[in-house]
């Protein structure tokens, strides 16, 4: 859930980058994303497009602009830079996409992704929104979030309470099928130096590769992963 700074129009512009963040849309759909009246959504997208925050498809939608990535490359974000470090080892192993997920609310977020050089890919975009109620990533940063959280998302989670406490017992998530269809992953968590869950690594890739049980082939290679970004941070 994002905050309200009760500052209207930033908030209304923030909603819009969300919104868009999920996938590129015309007017008429990010009215109904945002909730915006259409005067009002046109002209907040149209002011983010002169900052280059929004750009346009060739299809005339809205999509995230350069401005965000010029503005990310200049955060430091030592997560970020770990993941830097581990990812690309960790995409050798395996031959599959890997991603890095922070939660932020009853949501995760891929803050760093590598796509494999060739064949067919689980491409999920840095920046992307999903929400914690399927995947191997969303089991793991749920398993280990404030109760009040995990509550809110079992309520319409497509896993169960006792998966969470199998996850927590053995370390490590996979699914099969449950995000997308054609889908599987597996994950497992990051933590900070106090030994609290920050982050879920993940491994994904079709099921035709990855099998409906990837934590059996991949599991112990995350693993390793999980804990050099630990070690790094």
């Amino acid at each position: 859930m994002r905050q309200d700074s009760g500052i209207g129009v930033l908030d209304k512009a923030v909603g819009v980058l969300h919104a868009i963040a999920d996938s590129p849309c015309g007017l008429a759909e990010l009215c109904d994303r945002t909730g915006l009246p259409r005067a009002t959504a046109h002209r907040l997208a149209a002011g983010l497009e002169v900052h280059r925050l929004l750009s346009r498809d060739p299809e005339g939608r809205w999509r995230l602009g350069p401005a965000l990535s010029e503005l990310a490359s200049h955060v430091n974000d030592p997560l970020i830079a770990a993941g830097a470090a581990v990812l690309p080892r960790l995409r050798e192993i395996t031959g599959e996409s890997v991603q890095l997920y922070r939660r932020e609310g009853t949501s995760r977020i891929c803050i760093a992704a590598l796509e494999p050089p060739a064949g067919l890919r689980d491409t999920v975009p840095v920046g992307t929104r999903l929400p914690m109620t399927a995947g191997s990533g969303a089991k793991v940063l749920v398993a280990f979030a404030d109760p009040a959280t995990q509550q809110a998302v079992l309520s319409s989670a497509k896993f169960s309470d006792r998966t969470l406490a199998e996850v927590r017992r053995r370390g490590w998530a996979q699914s099969a099928a449950e995000r997308e269809p054609g889908v599987a992953s597996v994950s497992a968590p990051v933590r900070d130096a106090k030994g609290a869950v920050i982050a879920a690594i993940s491994v994904s890739g079709p099921i035709d590769r990855m099998g409906r049980r990837p934590g059996s082939r991949w599991a112990a290679d995350l693993l390793a992963a999980s804990e050099a970004l630990t070690r790094r941070l």
